[in-house]
């Protein structure tokens, strides 16, 4: 969980974060995460979240942070995670002890006490049902931006559904990650975003509304549960008094809805229309803001945090950084530098010569293993180094733009 605080001009003037592994040991999480022993099932438990964000409070306090300058308050949360609210838990949120942490007041307050998040893979016949009930995949993503994710939160509630039909009916509400932290701040049930919402396989993305079909697909009286989604910018109200109570928040401080961690990072890199942002990670994440998109089976199209009226786009590939350093450590002596010179030493085109690298399955597309191909089209089983080291930049970086451009985006010439 990471603070920041910036002021008018955008001057950061405080930051911190609580390390879930190490701050909080007595969760026994790893990478703040329960891997079941399915080895599919991925969970996280919400009173971890919850006492991250007293500890971090506290700190900020015991730090003399001045907290009544606080103008306004919001967030990012990771996608596709969910939290499940148990009846009568808003009364408790909102009439919590500003003499207790928080974690302490809302300990009773979830019928699911570890949230599923993005790292779950445990729903695929789900997201079988669901691609059925809405005749298919290609439909389902033209209604939604996304064909059926196992990770996505309308899966993954219709597992809760199917598999403890009680605990779904204790639930009064199900919050996204993002609008769960939201609705701390807020003392009451904060909505879940356009943006956030538009990865759950449930919003109709040009409507901005839920899919009555998809919603019945996964699980009874659904649309009371999730409440209504507002634009990503909305001032959802004033801060809970708890907040001013026992940290000197001003009654005035706005909360401004919250988002998912990807549309947070298109709003923070200011990106506009025809940008394109390209993270190199261990997976490569590719996002875009777009006008007129076309859903498709590979890649998300999400509702544009910033402007409603827009798009963004989101392809994620697995074979990012580790293919590069694989390639590095075969060809370039494990050297960045010798790897840039090899680039540099060969022309703009690879004379021709075509690679695909995937050491593990693709997303996008679905493909495994090396394929290359030499000027005449003919497979070969090797290049020389510095042919290698180009044919998987080029590979990788022309994957990118053919497939943002199936979901619409052109490129200005």
């Amino acid at each position: 969980l990471k603070v920041i605080a910036v002021d008018e001009q955008l001057r950061v003037i405080y930051e911190d974060n609580v390390h879930f592994d190490k701050d909080l040991p007595e969760f026994k999480t790893q990478g703040g995460a329960y891997i079941h022993s399915d080895r599919l099932t991925v969970t996280s438990p919400v009173l971890m979240w919850v006492k991250a964000l007293d500890m971090i409070l506290e700190k900020m306090k015991s730090s003399g942070f001045n907290f009544s300058q606080v103008r306004a308050l919001s967030g990012a949360g990771q996608q596709h995670g969910s939290v499940y609210w148990k009846k009568g838990s808003i009364q408790i949120l909102k009439n919590a002890s500003s003499e207790l942490p928080l974690h302490q007041s809302l300990k009773g307050c979830f019928s699911v006490s570890n949230s599923p998040i993005w790292m779950d893979s445990s729903t695929a016949s789900q997201c079988r049902e669901l691609e059925k009930a809405l005749g298919g995949a290609q439909h389902l993503a033209s209604v939604t931006g996304s064909r059926a994710y196992e990770r996505f939160t309308g899966n993954q509630i219709a597992k809760i559904y199917s598999q403890n039909p009680e605990v779904y009916k204790q639930t009064e509400r199900i919050s996204l990650v993002s609008s769960f932290a939201a609705s701390l701040f807020l003392g009451t049930y904060a909505p879940i975003d356009y943006s956030h919402g538009s990865g759950m396989n449930l919003l109709q993305i040009w409507e901005k509304a839920w899919s009555k079909s998809c919603l019945d697909a996964c699980a009874p009286g659904l649309e009371e549960k999730l409440g209504c989604p507002v634009p990503s910018h909305s001032v959802l109200g004033p801060i809970s008094p708890y907040y001013s109570q026992r940290y000197g928040f001003s009654p005035d401080c706005k909360i401004v809805a919250f988002t998912g961690d990807n549309p947070a990072s298109l709003a923070g890199m200011r990106l506009q229309e025809g940008d394109i942002a390209i993270s190199l990670g261990t997976s490569d994440t590719l996002f875009l803001w777009i006008q007129e998109p076309t859903p498709a089976l590979e890649g998300h199209i999400l509702c544009n945090p910033v402007d409603s009226q827009t798009y963004m786009a989101l392809l994620c590939f697995k074979n990012g950084s580790l293919m590069r350093e694989r390639i590095r450590d075969d060809c370039a002596s494990g050297s960045w530098e010798e790897f840039s010179k090899a680039l540099s030493s060969t022309a703009a085109g690879n004379s021709g010569n075509l690679g695909f690298y995937f050491d593990v399955m693709e997303i996008t597309p679905e493909a495994v293993g090396i394929h290359r191909f030499n000027r005449d089209n003919q497979k070969v089983p090797s290049f020389a180094k510095e042919v290698e080291i180009r044919a998987l930049i080029e590979g990788q970086f022309m994957a990118k733009r053919i497939h943002a451009e199936k979901l619409g985006y052109k490129v200005c010439k």
